[in-house]
């Protein structure tokens, strides 16, 4: 067959791009040369791979509404910070949410970024989008009381300012109103950085030199101009300082005619007009010089910017068949966000919160998928502890972004998520102080969730547990018709107990995928899972339910089993022995949905059904080993309506992935009659509960 003229340029670019990566270049050089090829010849970058297509109506997407809650759905607290904070975090922040006359010219009246993101729609299956505001709304930042409603809720949950990119075009300003706003009031606390956005705007939203609307205009007279203009903001007390000298940030100083010069400019004229010394820092977006070569003090991290990922897009499902965008996994930025090596100069580090800018280009936008609240609290108590050997005053993380809505990196109250970010960036914070041994939280009760909707197989499974020597605090999910007869016979055996109500959906998975997400937050390490399983399609569904219980619970096993979790930090479940089976032999008809949930978690098996499962969904688990299940943020909707189904839902497919996911986060398995032995083999004998 003779290669096509799109298969021999994809062949020579990705010729060039292997030898560009072997030569011997300074990260700086690199970029440099990197940004000059793709402004010159961006027409060379091969067109991305396609997910796949099928014709099948039946898509797994929302289809009633956007801006239902998730699994994960988290609401406001007014929960203390830590008095003493290990880091000031400082969170990017967008003034683009109000009108102007020029964004009325060029994308139609009444523009804001607002227009964006409600136009998203999804482009494959798992694809969360449209990302809705939750109880902030559709704000107008020139509306009095959002920006200090934005402050509030910032210093509540750690953030300790914002640093706004400032637009500025040769002497004319855009987007400004805000920042005038904190300007000119005293109350609006919250101290501020500016950020100049210095590159072109374009119609592609992305700073090149394609079909420009505003274009920059640097020179030497142009430098002292803005410092001229900034510095009313700059000589503000609540201005953001580094060792009592402002910040000022550059978002591409590779696009100033000579950098150095230009700071030379700023900082001559901040000293012959009262200001004194400035810190001037770099946003490491297109280009990583050593901040002293250009005359700036310090470089500041800018994920997702300046990284290479691996697309994943050939494993999504597609609900567009023309998506035309890219996919990559969000994991493996923070990793190596993580894993660089310390620079040799001052370099704050970068956060990431998430990045989906469909919303801005429909149809072709770039997706990481796989971020989550705990993903990225766990990123940012990485970075504090890197910043924990800088001076006092130079302990800053950056977040990108507190409310970046049309590229995905936000902070602020979602519909779907609601304050899971903030929580997650509070956490952190009182998380990392706890590492340096200033705090402490204690943890230690044993944890049983119990889903009941049968009440005499509820009793029966209360006296097991009463009779098993543990003090358990129990939660119960359970439905509205035998809600008040729950907690009427808890409190008479003087159980510590929490009550969940729900719909019936999802059966014992959903309600338990509720509760173990707000568990894990708390810090409860271990569970036991438990359900009124009564099968009423099997002659033998009771002796099941019982069977299951005895072994996970009976005698001394519960106690050695928490011995077990004790001593064994890789043990993520223990399994009723005689209950683990090869899914390939029961996966029934939740094959597809099994695939789906695969590359929706992102889990690295691709063929599940050569693993196992624990049939009948009752387990010990150690929560972490279900965080890939847990930080796939599945929406409600996922769940089929309860119509007596006996196989085929995502009930039962999640059901039979619980091992896989476990094994994903990197634990192992074993039986409950030797929880300290062997990892768990499926069952090879014929299995009386299923055919």
């Amino acid at each position: 067959m003779v290669p096509t003229r799109n298969q021999f340029a994809n062949t020579l670019f990705n010729v060039l791009r292997f030898s560009f990566r072997l030569l011997p270049l300074s990260d700086a050089r690199r970029d440099y040369v990197r940004q000059r090829f793709l402004t010159r010849f961006s027409g060379w970058v091969p067109q991305t791979p396609r997910g796949s297509w099928t014709d099948s109506g039946d898509k797994h997407r929302p289809y009633s509404r956007a801006d239902a809650p998730a699994i994960g759905h988290v609401p406001y607290t007014s929960n203390s910070l830590p008095e003493l904070l290990p880091a000031r975090l400082v969170a990017f922040f967008l003034p683009q949410f109000h009108v102007i006359p020029e964004n009325d010219e060029w994308w139609g009246k009444g523009f804001t970024e607002w227009r964006n993101v409600t136009r998203a729609l999804p482009q494959f299956e798992g694809h969360a989008q449209p990302r809705l505001p939750g109880d902030l709304g559709y704000y107008d930042l020139t509306a009095p009381g959002v920006m200090h409603e934005q402050a509030r809720l910032a210093r509540e949950y750690g953030i300790a300012a914002f640093c706004s990119y400032f637009y500025w075009f040769d002497g004319k300003t855009l987007l400004d109103a805000p920042l005038q706003n904190w300007l000119h009031d005293p109350a609006l606390e919250l101290p501020l950085c500016l950020c100049w956005a210095n590159e072109n705007w374009s119609r592609r939203w992305d700073g090149r030199n394609d079909d420009i609307l505003i274009e920059q205009n640097h020179s030497a007279a142009d430098d002292i101009a803005f410092i001229s203009h900034v510095a009313e903001y700059l000589r503000d007390p609540r201005y953001l300082r580094v060792d009592g000298k402002p910040m000022l940030l550059v978002y591409r100083p590779g696009l100033l005619p000579d950098a150095a010069a230009t700071a030379e400019r700023w900082r001559n004229w901040c000293r012959d007009n009262g200001i004194g010394e400035i810190h001037l820092v770099y946003v490491q977006s297109f280009e990583r010089p050593i901040p002293g070569r250009i005359g700036f003090d310090a470089a500041v991290e800018f994920p997702p910017n300046l990284h290479q990922p691996t697309s994943i897009v050939m494993k999504q499902r597609l609900i567009n068949r023309h998506y035309n965008g890219q996919v990559v996994d969000w994991r493996e930025l923070s990793r190596q966000f993580q894993e660089r090596d310390r620079a040799n100069y001052r370099l704050y580090p970068g956060v990431n919160c998430g990045w989906d800018n469909e919303a801005r280009r429909s149809g072709k936008g770039l997706v990481y998928l796989h971020a989550s609240p705990r993903r990225y609290g766990d990123w940012l108590q990485h970075a504090i502890r890197r910043v924990q050997d800088h001076p006092a005053s130079e302990r800053l993380v950056f977040v990108n972004a507190w409310n970046e809505w049309a590229e995905g990196a936000v902070l602020e109250p979602d519909a779907r998520l609601g304050y899971a970010y903030l929580g997650a960036t509070r956490h952190a914070l009182a998380a990392s102080v706890n590492e340096q041994g200033l705090a402490s939280k204690s943890t230690a009760r044993n944890h049983v969730v119990v889903h009941a909707w049968y009440l005499d197989a509820f009793d029966e499974i209360m006296e097991s547990l009463q009779s098993s020597g543990v003090d358990w605090h129990i939660t119960v999910t359970t439905g509205a018709h035998i809600a008040e007869e729950i907690k009427q016979r808890l409190s008479e055996m003087g159980m510590s107990f929490d009550l969940f109500v729900s719909e019936n959906r999802g059966r014992d998975i959903l309600p338990f995928l509720k509760v173990a997400n707000r568990l894990i937050d708390e810090g409860v390490d271990v569970v036991l899972k438990l359900h009124t399983k009564r099968s009423t399609h099997l002659e033998n569904g009771n002796q099941w339910r019982q069977e299951m219980i005895r072994r996970l619970i009976g005698g001394d096993r519960a106690r050695s089993i928490l011995r077990a979790f004790d001593k064994q930090p890789g043990l993520g479940l223990v399994a009723p022995e005689g209950h683990v089976r090869t899914l390939s032999a029961h996966v029934g008809s939740n094959t597809e949905t099994v695939q789906f949930l695969v590359t929706r978690l992102g889990l690295a098996a691709s063929a599940p059904e050569a693993g196992a499962f624990v049939a009948g969904s009752m387990f010990w688990a150690r929560l972490s080993a279900l965080r890939p299940l847990l930080d796939a943020h599945l929406d409600e909707s996922d769940f089929e309506n309860e119509d007596g189904q006996i196989d085929g839902t995502m009930a039962h497919a999640i059901e039979r992935i619980f091992t896989c996911v476990s094994a994903d986060a990197g634990y192992r398995m074993t039986c409950a009659d030797d929880p300290d032995g062997p990892d768990a083999v499926p069952g090879s004998s014929s299995y009386p509960y299923a055919s």
